[in-house]
């Protein structure tokens, strides 16, 4: 984050900071800035996030890193040279990034097939939310919405993930990405494609915006980060933890889950969105795993990622906490009806990271 500022106009005093918490990264850092903000710590901040793909490290396997290292460290010629004498070919074969959870050996679209079986969501909903997503996305860059949160780079101007003629039955025709039984049901067509991108988010307090006359869009009111025990003896679902976050945020908050205009759930798959909507709907899994007295409650989802999710808009993993920022303050600007919204985001490792943004 050093570096990166010290390539920006920013003054060279600014102090950086590293976050990484997977996908939820760059909303936790707003959170952060959030709360030195309302302790006088500083006026102001800037939240970000970048994630590529296209141009990921590759690794090789340890046993080449640990010859390197023998070599390094000897002290004469001959100890420098010897170490290379049990060099083999398997040492050169590359470790290529996977998005796989350490713990479990699952990757995340496995552990996303666990869970929409343990929740029976089917194919056909599946698809239905992702079609709606990729149609939302498609509106609203029709509409201009995203003209001026998205900055041009090296001449693409728009999200080229986007699918603006995609249908229900294109969706239906494509073949299971994870579990390639016939029981799979997430797809390439209804899980986030891994994109790269970066987002950022300016925050700041309200006497700090207007000396310099900038548009307060939304503030930050709350925020929460759980996880779950998707690796010890619960084998809860991986990507469940916003379903403990966002309870927790709405007590601390005096809030109920029907409170707000918008909500900005993070579509890792369509499948997780789903999971997470039936787990509030549940009595007993609100009563016996959440510890409430009964159902947290039910959205409206006309309400839900009303201009498309990560499904359509791609998943640069640390940039999607802010480009959700970005889309809710929007939004909540420019709707004077409108009073909160509430953003979810799950992540790797079993967390995940929620937030309340009001008008």
């Amino acid at each position: 984050m050093r570096e990166s500022l010290l390539s920006s106009e920013l003054d060279p005093h600014t102090p950086g900071l590293d976050v990484q918490r997977a996908c939820g990264t760059s909303l936790e850092a707003a959170i952060l800035i959030a709360n030195k903000i309302a302790l006088g710590q500083i006026e102001a901040g800037i939240a970000g996030g970048v994630d590529s793909i296209s141009d990921p490290p590759i690794s090789y396997p340890r046993s080449y890193q640990q010859l390197l290292l023998r070599s390094y460290l000897a002290r004469s010629l001959g100890g420098r040279i010897a170490p290379f004498l049990g060099l083999r070919p398997r040492h050169f074969k590359p470790v290529m990034l996977a998005v796989v959870e350490p713990r479990t050996g699952l990757s995340m679209g496995q552990s996303a097939e666990l869970m929409v079986k343990e929740w029976q969501v089917s194919r056909a909903a599946q698809d239905e939310l992702a079609y709606e997503s990729h149609r939302k996305a498609a509106a609203a860059w029709r509409e201009g919405f995203y003209d001026d949160l998205v900055i041009p780079y090296r001449g693409l101007r728009a999200d080229d993930n986007i699918r603006a003629d995609t249908s229900l039955e294109k969706l239906g025709k494509l073949k299971p990405a994870f579990d390639f039984s016939a029981a799979g049901t997430l797809t390439a067509g209804n899980s986030t494609p891994l994109t790269d991108g970066a987002s950022a988010a300016l925050l700041a307090s309200d006497a700090w915006a207007a000396e310099r006359g900038l548009p307060v869009l939304a503030h930050l009111t709350y925020g929460k980060a759980w996880a779950v025990d998707f690796a010890g003896a619960r084998k809860e679902g991986l990507l469940m933890a916003p379903t403990y976050a966002v309870p927790a945020m709405l007590k601390d908050a005096g809030l109920k889950l029907e409170d707000f205009d918008y909500y900005e759930i993070h579509e890792a798959f369509a499948g997780q969105v789903l999971c997470t909507l039936k787990a509030w709907e549940s009595a007993d899994y609100c009563r016996e795993v959440l510890q409430l007295a009964g159902p947290l409650g039910s959205i409206d989802r006309s309400k839900l990622n009303v201009k498309g999710g990560s499904v359509a808009l791609g998943h640069p993993f640390a940039a999607t906490g802010t480009r959700i920022v970005a889309t809710l303050a929007k939004l909540l600007a420019a709707d004077r009806s409108a009073k909160r919204g509430l953003i979810s985001v799950c992540t790797a490792g079993g967390m995940g990271v929620t937030a309340i943004l009001e008008r």
